[in-house]
């Protein structure tokens, strides 16, 4: 008897074991009936996704991942389409996405009277005092130049007469450079007598007079002034223009497939409120942070800020960002022998190498990976030879996964180094098409076909390059990154030396397993893999067997962060 009750115990147990074991493997999301690519070599291709949680439960046929469906199981029919690993945005402002959506969006006008007519607007509606900001023009694309200009630059003259009473500061595409209207050159005290700051340039007529176009570091001058103006703002009210700026950004990035985002330079205090989002799982999308700070701040913080999956790995900090040049743009990229179109400058240097060489000592004393934007060839050069320092003098540290942000214009005696050193191209396939009609102008054609965007003998090197939009510079979208990295063909139908093109699946990758790597982050995503997070976009079009043409008519339908639909078109 006592037997008998012991055997019916056990097989309740057992009974109930099975039961157990059956539900942990039941999925809570489950994707069939598509084109899954993981980039994943181990399965690369399959028609399903099982998700348990916010990890990928098993990747396989439909019939193989019918069994992970249970009565609770959420279950979409991809009926054809793709799904991919969530896109990585390699290159980006989180915050600057935001903020650009809250002031004069000027990256389609057409020339300098629309920008003028914008500023005009907004100018009616404001009170006097009050600064009207915008960004995203960009003289190189305008279809007309502005008459009179510098440079190819206009002067101020115009916009202050249509804001006579209004401090303006308008921001360069690239953020490189910026426009000021006359009295925010008043309010920030740049005059004729005003020197340059070391990095910058004021540009001057031929009187020597401001037009109100400052380079790189001189923007810093009228910057101060308008920080000066909100000294009054609460801590509070800082705190929710940051919160609201997260919120359109997270929101422009979801609907755009991306899940995760490599943000290119925040402050410490950026940082805490990123904190405070994560910790109250308010940020949607995950995260990677680089520090921009001086040595000083750097010394004080970096041992306390490091975080590595923050937040059920929705924040990590983790790299220091500094810029040692400019923008091709604004001719304040820093080059090894003259601009072409301007013999008397080589660009501009903004950061010293002693100090970049310093916070590389940090960065390997505190575990941070060191990020550097370079896009001129001496630029690039310079900081090879650092990272190639900073190397030798600690050989027992590897793989330290180093990033040159933009890496765009190099000399080819430094392209092997980068496979050599590993050091990653941090790089942005629309950067090439965007620029490439003012680049052969800039450089002359030996300069731009040796060393303009040269993916293709980079990854020979041996490199990781990586992909991204530079967002709010570009629009964040990844589709249209990807299709000028397979086509480098520009709005005329021409390409940008096409031999350095990406194959579709580089491209993919580039925006992929690439980021992930270049973030210590490919054990957690980037592939399609089980165990990893279930991060994922759904696109309406195969872009990976599509005509050309087509590939910019891609819309995201999902996207899919840790398990959960973030972003649904038409939702």
């Amino acid at each position: 008897m006592q037997l008998r009750a012991s055997i019916e115990i056990l097989l309740l147990l057992l009974g109930v074991s099975i039961i157990a074991q059956a539900q942990n493997e039941s999925a809570t999301l489950v994707l069939y009936n598509g084109k899954i690519v993981t980039v994943d070599e181990r399965l690369p291709l399959a028609q399903a996704i099982a998700v348990r949680g916010d990890r990928i439960l098993a990747v396989g046929s439909n019939d193989e991942i019918q069994r992970y469906v249970a009565s609770s199981t959420q279950v979409i029919d991809l009926a054809g389409r793709l799904a991919i690993p969530g896109f990585i945005e390699g290159h980006g402002h989180f915050l600057g996405i935001g903020q650009a959506k809250m002031i004069l969006d000027l990256m389609n006008v057409k020339n300098w009277d629309g920008v003028i007519a914008q500023v005009k607007q907004a100018t009616a509606k404001a009170k006097p005092g009050e600064w009207i900001l915008g960004r995203g023009w960009h003289q190189e694309k305008w279809d007309k130049a502005p008459q009179p200009n510098v440079e190819g630059f206009p002067t101020h003259h115009a916009l202050s007469a249509v804001s006579p009473h209004n401090p303006v500061l308008l921001t360069h595409a690239s953020g490189h450079a910026g426009f000021a209207n006359a009295k925010a050159l008043e309010l920030a005290e740049i005059t004729s007598k005003t020197l340059d700051p070391k990095g910058g340039e004021i540009l001057r007529d031929s009187n020597g007079n401001p037009t109100g176009l400052l380079r790189e570091t001189a923007q810093e001058l009228v910057r101060a002034a308008h920080r000066a103006s909100r000294a009054g703002m609460s801590r509070t009210e800082i705190e929710a223009e940051l919160r609201r700026q997260a919120e359109l950004a997270a929101q422009e990035c979801l609907s755009k497939g991306i899940a995760s985002f490599q943000d290119a330079g925040s402050s410490f205090a950026v940082i805490d409120v990123f904190r405070k989002l994560a910790d109250e799982g308010s940020l949607p999308v995950r995260l990677w942070v680089m520090i921009r700070a001086s040595n000083q701040e750097l010394v004080r913080n970096l041992a306390r800020y490091r975080m590595i999956g923050y937040g059920n790995n929705y924040l990590t900090v983790r790299a220091i960002k500094w810029s040692i040049d400019g923008a091709l743009g604004p001719r304040g990229a820093w080059l090894l022998k003259p601009y072409s179109d301007l013999p008397t400058s080589t660009g501009l240097n903004t950061a010293s190498v002693e100090d970049i060489t310093e916070s590389a000592r940090l960065a390997l004393e505190h575990g941070y990976q060191l990020c550097v934007h370079a896009i001129g060839d001496r630029a690039n050069r310079e900081v090879l030879n650092i990272f190639e320092k900073a190397f030798s003098m600690f050989p027992d540290k590897k793989d330290l996964r180093w990033r040159i942000e933009h890496a765009q214009h190099l000399h080819p005696d430094d392209i092997p180094r980068f496979g050599k050193l590993g050091v990653i191209a941090s790089m942005q396939g629309v950067h090439c098409t965007s620029d490439a009609v003012f680049v052969p102008a800039r450089l002359g054609p030996k300069r731009s076909e040796e060393g303009a965007y040269v993916w293709q003998k980079l990854m020979k090197s041996g490199a990781i390059v990586t992909n991204g939009t530079d967002a709010p510079v570009e629009d964040v979208s990844p589709i249209a990154s990807f299709y000028a990295s397979v086509t480098r063909k520009l709005a005329d139908g021409s390409t940008f030396y096409p031999e350095q093109r990406m194959t579709r699946e580089e491209a993919l990758k580039s925006y992929t397993l690439n980021c992930a790597y270049a973030a210590f982050e490919e054990d957690l995503k980037g592939s399609l893999t089980p165990g990893k997070l279930a991060d994922i976009t759904v696109l309406s079009k195969d872009i990976l067997s599509i005509p050309e043409e087509e590939i910019l008519t891609t819309e995201v339908i999902y996207t899919i962060v840790g398990g959960k639909i973030a972003y649904r078109k038409g939702s």
